[in-house]
């Protein structure tokens, strides 16, 4: 359960983020616990990225507002809390590895030298290698050990581990958890990558079409979901023959009594991710009916909003800000 009274580390409201093709992030409200990690899904284009880049001070939001620890994003001393590491690794390519650290520890004025040659070394990247020879995993961990080495209370990371073998993205994976339980610190991460997330992740952030879909803790957001399977109604021209060919619909009842979030139909069977029913006593009643029902996993859910974006959006209590923008620059106004 997420404790309203623990400090954000993040707290959008109305939060947006619009291009000339149109809007990238929006009306996005929600916060996030300091020492949480949370995984940030979405499909392709769903603005994953955009909001990442916003709260890195990469982007300025267009429409509502962005807090980083209590400061706003625009202020500059919002800064010094956050570490970034996107997706491209951009690095100095004629830089030495050893060089590129140095940099890291003249910039930053908290920098934890050990950490970050750790990172490297683990990789057996050598120090006197030039940026620009290494291989995508190998850059891949100096920028990571930039990241760490800086001990942001705010770690963003953009698909970081790509570019990783399986062995390194577990190694990373591990000190990734380390690092956020030992010092406190707070990480948002993309990935596409559900059954690493399912490991790591305590908190999900679920984007489509650049709309909040999903928020909340993992152990809040995926037990108020049920998977329900058993005989679809028959489907028409098969005027109610239960022994005619075929496939069959989702039964009726589910559109009247349950949310569903989405469902599938092969033949006569359907199998449809529901939320629990709030009624007294429906969700009895559908387990001590014709059909069979189990808690879902973490990548079911996920798939399940991703695949029905028009689906009723969830977001927990603790994580819910009210949608009004600290300032009148809401995504509303600026819609308009």
């Amino acid at each position: 359960m997420t404790d309203v009274s623990c400090p954000s580390a993040v707290e959008a409201r109305d939060l947006g983020k619009k291009y000339l093709r149109g809007w990238a992030v929006r009306e996005c409200s929600f916060r996030l616990p300091e020492g949480s990690v949370t995984a940030l899904v979405g499909p392709n284009g769903a603005g994953k990225s955009t909001f990442l880049r916003m709260a890195a001070r990469l982007q300025r939001p267009t429409a509502g507002e962005l807090h980083i620890f209590g400061t706003e994003v625009r202020d500059r001393a919002a800064l010094a809390r956050i570490a970034y590491v996107d997706q491209a690794k951009p690095l100095y390519k004629h830089f030495t590895v050893a060089e590129t650290l140095r940099l890291g520890r003249e910039l930053n004025p908290g920098w934890d030298q050990g950490v970050a040659e750790r990172i490297v070394a683990a990789g057996q990247v050598p120090f006197g290698a030039r940026v620009g020879t290494l291989s995508a995993g190998q850059r891949t961990r100096v920028a990571l050990a930039l990241a760490f080495g800086k001990r942001a209370g705010l770690l963003l990371l953009d698909e970081p581990m790509a570019d990783l073998d399986p062995l390194a993205r577990h190694e990373l994976s591990a000190l990734l958890l380390a690092e956020a339980a030992e010092h406190g610190m707070t990480v948002v991460m993309s990935s596409h990558i559900l059954a690493e997330l399912e490991e790591m992740c305590d908190h999900l952030l679920v984007l489509s079409g650049g709309r909040l879909r999903m928020a909340g803790p993992a152990e809040e957001l995926i037990p108020a979901h049920l998977l329900v399977t058993g005989l679809a109604d028959p489907g028409p021209g098969t005027s109610g023959n239960p022994g005619a060919l075929g496939d069959g619909v989702l039964p009726a009842v589910f559109g009247r009594t349950h949310a569903v979030i989405d469902s599938r139909v092969t033949g006569r069977q359907f199998t449809a991710l529901i939320r629990r029913p709030e009624e007294p006593g429906a969700e009895d009643a559908l387990r001590t009916g014709p059909y069979e029902t189990v808690e879902p996993t973490l990548e079911e859910v996920l798939l399940a909003y991703l695949r029905s974006p028009e689906a009723p959006a969830l977001i927990a209590p603790g994580v819910r800000v009210p949608t009004t923008s600290y300032a009148p620059n809401s995504t509303k106004e600026k819609a308009a």
